[in-house]
């Protein structure tokens, strides 16, 4: 059997801090994106932040749509209410009662 020979290079420094310099890029480049990324730990509380700010909008609508419904309900024919039909009608009339005194009020 013949013996051959291998080569066998010699482990320059730029060769021995190639991979070691990728490693650290690569682990920089997602610690960094980890920190600082849209869904970060930076990014997860302006989420958060953004969540509650929206719960409290959805509560005020909510509160606001019930409200509605409810002078819608007091507006059906099979549920009037006296006193919101002459609210209305008072409104669109511009009438008051000979009784009532009427405080005018400046428009801006």
């Amino acid at each position: 059997m013949p013996f051959k020979a291998t080569r066998h290079r010699k482990n320059t420094i730029r060769r021995r801090l190639v991979i070691p310099a990728l490693a650290i890029a690569t682990v920089g480049y997602f610690g960094f994106h980890a920190l600082n990324g849209e869904f970060g730990l930076v990014g997860r509380a302006r989420i958060e932040h953004r969540v509650e700010s929206l719960k409290l909008e959805l509560e005020t609508l909510r509160a606001e749509r019930r409200e509605l419904e409810m002078r819608v309900v007091l507006l059906r024919p099979e549920s009037l209410d006296p006193d919101m039909i002459d609210e209305r009608a008072r409104q669109a009339l511009n009438l008051v009662h000979p009784q009532e005194v009427a405080i005018l009020r400046p428009s801006n």
